[in-house]
């Protein structure tokens, strides 16, 4: 039962060591593998080695299969070149299984070694990143080693020996088998590892291993499905066709199983070493024999999988990638596009107002307001997606635009939320009664309307691009607006003090407008103390430092005195004194 356990956890090292791997050259490396797979289908050749080069880093074939399936759903690429960027992906996978067979006992302590020194002192940087690699590495070759020294043991139970041979005799029972594993284990890596050291040991037959090698295989082609099954059809299309060319591959092999077996064997009668090179050469042969058939697989898919009726849903994110989240670098480009499509839409609200005030439209007023949802439902899936980015793997300015991210998708919100009352108000107190603004109304209210407009584009061009002169303007303008609103309503009550008929019908709206128009304004200014802030521009708070007051004798010598205080009389400067 103890050599039981510490297979199982040996294998689950081997499994981590390889997530580990993965997950941090992504973080650091993510955005330039997936600039190489987007700029890499120039032809069906290219896109192959393509797919080999990033997955023997990623130690993922199925990782590579997400991101081009990420890339085909979002038009980036056809079908065909992903399909072909896929099969490169899994000679990769191919490749690592034969630098990992080899012996690297020597090297497992000195990566581990390293990577925690790098990682521990330079934990927010690329190196300490890198040292998490390494870690990942020194794992994996200490759970070869582990896995190889747990299985010695079980070479001579009775026990052991009963199950695996369960496994002799039936092809397609064992690739079933071997596919379950896979798909529980996320790595076909680990599985072929896993199987090269059993077979090492004698544990298992080579042709039960090179079984194994082909449901492993297999099983990575379903794991790739599985993930991606919620996913639109244009993303799944790549999944599908993978998994029919290692079915085929499979299908087409299973019955010459013996054969193969004994002409590796008069190469190379070493079982791990069979292993591996059956493992290299089947995917190698998938690669060949099917880089000529990535078109016609690639529109049987498109038949199989054919893309939904388009139809625009606003309320629907286009940028929020989840492929992504495993480069956070990405990840937070990707939120900022979707933050980008808040403001637009917070945009189009903004401008309609003056369409509904003109032409008292309560319809158009419904329609804008129901934009609010839509910028609710963004604001809602932006948050969600940022709180999915692992903040460890944040560089410090990566950081700050996630922090920079979130403000300016919760000042939108509260901004569509301020138009909306405006709407309603709209509604309520103007179209539902017939009230008309005064001539001199309307015009600071198109004023002020003007310049809120201009804030908020001056408010997204100093988010997207973060420069410090916009950000300073906007914050002048803050302090512009603020002084327009106390002006017009100022004004506003001189006209109520001449009986202006029109000024005393919209007196409350207009003075709910100019304020609410105010709020907005200082949401959109907030948008740039994180840029001043940064900078060292911001100071802490708008009030001076007041002298001590000067205080008359009179009160100095009421002071003084041990009773109570003297509350004296302000009197008008202007009117005669009485006389004594």
């Amino acid at each position: 039962m103890k050599t039981l356990l510490g297979l199982l956890a040996a294998v689950a090292l081997l499994v981590w060591g390889t997530h580990i791997v993965r997950t941090g050259l992504l973080r650091v490396y993510g955005a330039n593998l997936r600039r190489v797979l987007a700029s890499s289908v120039r032809n069906r050749f290219s896109a192959l080695f393509a797919g080999v080069a990033v997955t023997s880093l990623l130690q993922s074939s199925t990782a590579t299969t997400l991101i081009a399936s990420s890339f085909v759903g979002q038009g980036l690429i056809a079908t065909a070149p992903a399909l072909a960027i896929v099969l490169g992906a899994d000679v990769g996978t191919s490749v690592v299984v034969q630098l990992f067979s080899l012996d690297l006992s020597w090297l497992s302590p000195l990566l581990i070694l390293l990577g925690v020194m790098l990682f521990l002192s330079r934990q927010n940087t690329t190196a300490g990143r890198l040292g998490r690699v390494a870690i990942g590495f020194g794992l994996i070759i200490l759970a070869l080693q582990l896995i190889l020294e747990t299985t010695r043991p079980l070479t001579a139970n009775a026990g052991v020996k009963t199950l695996f041979a369960t496994l002799s005799g039936d092809v397609l029972l064992d690739m079933v088998f071997a596919a379950i594993v896979t798909i529980v284990s996320y790595s076909s890596l680990a599985v072929v590892l896993l199987t090269a050291t059993l077979a090492a040991s004698s544990i298992i037959s080579p042709e039960v291993a090179l079984s194994l090698v082909l449901g492993a295989n297999l099983g990575a082609g379903l794991l790739a499905l599985l993930t991606t099954a919620r996913a639109a059809p244009e993303v799944r299309r790549i999944p599908l066709g993978n998994f029919v060319f290692k079915l085929a591959g499979c299908l087409l092999l299973a019955p010459f199983i013996g054969a193969i077996t004994a002409a590796l064997s008069a190469i190379d009668p070493d079982p791990q070493r069979l292993t591996v090179d059956f493992h290299l050469l089947f995917n190698v042969a998938l690669a060949m024999g099917f880089i000529a058939a990535t078109e016609p697989i690639a529109r049987l898919t498109e038949r199989l999988l054919p893309s939904r009726p388009k139809y625009d849903d606003p309320a629907r994110p286009r940028h929020l990638d989840p492929v992504a989240l495993d480069t956070p670098g990405l990840a937070i480009s990707c939120a900022a596009r979707e933050a980008m499509r808040i403001a637009d839409t917070v945009e189009a609200m903004l401008v309609g107002v003056m369409d509904v005030i003109r032409r008292k439209d309560r319809d158009l007023s419904r329609r804008l307001r129901e934009m609010d949802d839509t910028v609710d439902e963004l604001y809602t899936a932006v948050k969600l997606y940022l709180t999915q980015i692992s903040r460890e793997a944040l560089e410090e300015q990566e950081s700050r635009r996630w922090t920079d991210i979130v403000s300016f998708t919760i000042n939108m919100e509260q901004i569509g939320d301020g138009v909306e009352r405006i709407l309603r108000d709209l509604e309520d107190k103007l179209i539902k009664r017939g009230a008309s603004f005064s001539e001199a109304g309307m015009a600071e209210i198109v004023e002020l309307h003007e310049r809120l407009v201009a804030n908020l584009r001056l408010a997204m061009s100093v988010f997207l691009n973060g420069d410090l002169k916009g950000a300073q303007a906007l914050i002048a303008q803050k302090v512009e607006f603020r002084e327009r609103e106390l002006a017009f309503a100022d004004t506003h009550l001189q006209r109520l003090a001449w009986n202006t008929p029109e000024s005393i019908e919209t007196s409350s709206l207009h003075l709910d407008l100019i304020s609410e128009m105010k709020r907005i304004n200082s949401h959109l200014c907030s948008v740039a103390y994180p840029i001043l802030e940064s900078a060292g521009v911001l100071s802490r708070s708008r009030l001076k430092a007041e002298p001590e007051p000067v205080m008359p004798p009179r009160a100095h010598r009421a002071r003084a005195n041990a009773g109570t205080p003297i509350v004296e009389s302000i009197t008008d400067p202007t009117q005669p004194k009485p006389q004594p």
